[in-house]
């Protein structure tokens, strides 16, 4: 006499070897990327980077270093840099290549897009007009 099939009980399934255990956490990959949450940078280390950005452009001038603010509106940094420029020299091509590094930088680093980079010239350094002892003259 052969044995009769055994009705499987109602509910679900029993686990097996590759269920995890009851209660234990997803994996990040099983939750879909929409639903994991966001990152929200900070205006003030947009600010950094942006400034970092406009050391690199302007390697080897003499004056202070540069200095950033920013405003964020979701992903959109909107830059205001303050720089300091040896004089004479081509003014125009050092603004430019702050703000080619300031966008290229912010978008890498923090994948936000640049529409703006306003550029303050703060001060000017004269070759011309420094003294003996190494200080600068303000230009007016």
């Amino acid at each position: 006499m052969s044995p009769l099939p055994q009705a499987t009980p109602p509910g679900p399934p029993p686990p097996g070897p590759t269920d995890p255990p009851a209660g234990a956490r997803t994996s990040p990959a099983a939750v879909a990327p929409a639903d994991r949450g966001s990152t929200r940078i900070a205006d003030r280390v947009v600010a950094k980077i942006a400034a970092q950005a406009a050391r690199e452009a302007l390697a080897g001038s003499s004056g202070a270093p540069p200095h950033a603010t920013v405003t964020v509106h979701h992903d959109i940094a909107r830059v205001r840099v303050g720089v300091e420029l040896d004089y004479p020299a081509d003014l125009a091509a050092q603004c430019a290549a702050v703000r080619s590094r300031v966008v290229r930088r912010v978008q890498e680093y923090a994948n936000m897009s640049v529409p703006e980079v306003d550029i303050d010239i703060e001060q000017l350094h004269s070759t011309h007009t420094r003294t003996g002892a190494g200080r600068d003259r303000r230009l007016r």
